[in-house]
């Protein structure tokens, strides 16, 4: 999940610190801890993940409320929502399922082999770094951090500089429940990260922008550490000529409006039937007025989350309106929205260039670019020319119009006639493709990522191998040239 991209990123700086000092020797702890203690068992994996969703569960409303100093204005039921009950399932979820994943997995051998059984063991990779990111604080470093744990490993986290109340917090909640040496939090700005990212992790998982992914992915190059990147992108909102068209409006614009915005799965542009353009519009603003009749009080309606942001997409928006592109704000109350609440009303942005800031990047942010199309082949064209993104969302009633996109397109998830749902799915991996990430977590894809898939052969007493080892004579030849003629 990307925490919004930038055109363009500065090298990771080397650090030097006295605090970019202390993730090393964590990294030393909790190796030495794994090596004398590999592997956990089942019961203490599953010990742990119950600390996880009791101390979760029971401290839901302070996690609500730290996430909202952060960000000014949080709404505490996106919070429950989106941070607490997805962990919480998540857990639910792994602890039902957990003992199965870890069985060693039967596969069968060729009949040339026979005599030998074949099994694959899921062993913990060792010590895992996590850096988690902004827009998510909670759930973004707590479901990678548990199934990091349910695969066997030990955890070093490095949460966002910009929630910094909710760093601390994270640091003060995990170190109740957990050892230093099975996992530990490390706070503090970008040269803590930068050195957080050079280290010699078994397992590197990143979310965050596609730009700085790629700096960590560098770095982490440096002692070939294995990565997971959850990134972001633009993910494009695709409307069919026979999509239900309220339907459509209405999940768009929830998924648009959660967390105002800064969701990495966010619907981020509109693609849909030039004829049915104004039709949309008049819908996407009723029901923005229907969801937040106002927006300068509503505790519902969250802001953006520091002035950097803020003025970022203040000149996105700037840059439209000089270029003469028709922006749509739709205000409710018709209020006056201070700078300093950080707080934007939801703005449509009506069939922008391409080369608008806010074509090209991510936006992050309540605003909905709308673009319209002739034929739904040009929409296809349209998102295939671009990375592809983390999601698509498409709205259709015909089944064969959409398995042709949905074969024509490549993303990380699909949504169909619905945006976002598909995250909550425990048995569907989540992650990204090409500039949208690598890897995917999430039920036993989270699992799988923090394992090794180990492949084991063990000879039996009837061993074949023995026709095809030296001296090679008239047996092994007739041996070699009956495999190759049976291949």
């Amino acid at each position: 999940m990307s925490t919004v991209s930038a055109s363009t990123a500065e090298p990771l700086p080397k650090g030097d610190s006295t605090g970019a000092n202390e993730p090393a020797m964590l990294l030393a702890l909790q190796r030495e801890a794994f090596l004398q203690t590999n592997p956990t068992s089942l019961d203490d994996r599953l010990a742990d993940l119950e600390k996880l969703r009791q101390a979760t569960k029971s401290n839901a409303q302070r996690i609500a409320a730290v996430i909202n100093s952060d960000f000014g204005n949080r709404s505490q039921q996106e919070t429950l929502l989106a941070e607490i009950w997805p962990v919480l399932a998540a857990i639910r979820h792994t602890k039902k399922h957990l003992a199965r994943w870890m069985k060693p997995k039967k596969v069968p051998v060729a009949v040339e082999l026979r005599g030998g059984r074949a099994h694959i063991l899921h062993q913990p990779v060792g010590v895992v770094g996590i850096m988690s990111p902004w827009n998510y604080p909670f759930q973004l470093a707590v479901m990678p951090l548990m199934a990091a744990l349910a695969a066997g490993n030990r955890v070093l986290l490095k949460p966002s500089e910009s929630t910094p109340h909710t760093s601390q917090f994270l640091s003060e909640f995990l170190g109740k429940l957990f050892a230093p040496d099975k996992v530990a939090t490390v706070l503090g700005g970008p040269e803590v990260g930068s050195a957080f990212a050079r280290l010699p992790f078994d397992h590197l998982f990143f979310t965050g922008s596609t730009a700085v992914g790629r700096l960590v992915m560098q770095a982490a190059a440096e002692n070939l550490t294995p990565v997971t990147l959850e990134l972001g992108g633009k993910t494009p909102c695709i409307i069919g000529e026979d999509a239900v068209l309220a339907t459509a409006a209405k999940s768009v614009v929830s998924g648009k409006l959660l967390n105002a915005g800064q969701t990495c799965i966010a619907p981020d542009y509109v693609l849909l039937p030039q004829a049915r353009r104004e039709e949309f519009i008049a819908l996407v603003s009723k029901q923005v007025k229907t969801f937040y009749p106002s927006l300068k009080s509503n505790p519902d309606y969250t802001a953006i989350i520091n002035d950097h942001h803020y003025q970022r997409v203040r000149r996105y928006l700037d840059e439209a309106k000089a270029k003469g592109t028709r922006l749509i704000e739709v205000n409710p109350a018709q209020e006056e929205l201070s700078a300093q609440a950080r707080k934007l009303a939801p703005t449509l942005v009506i069939e922008p260039d391409e080369d608008l800031a806010l074509m090209r990047e991510e936006i992050f942010a309540p605003v909905l670019p709308i673009k319209s199309y002739e034929r739904i082949d040009e929409a296809v064209a349209f998102v295939n020319r671009r990375p592809r993104p983390l999601a698509l969302y498409y709205f259709g009633v015909d089944r064969a119009a959409r398995d042709r996109l949905l074969r024509q397109t490549v993303s990380g998830g699909v949504c169909v006639n619905e945006t976002l749902i598909h995250i909550l799915v425990d048995d569907l991996p989540f992650g990204g493709i090409g500039a949208s990430g690598m890897g995917a977590y999430h039920g036993v894809a989270g699992f799988e990522t923090f394992s090794h898939r180990k492949g084991v052969f063990v000879q039996g007493r009837f061993n074949a191998a023995r026709f095809l080892r030296p001296p090679f004579g008239w047996l092994n030849k007739a041996m070699v040239k009956m495999l190759i003629n049976r291949s």
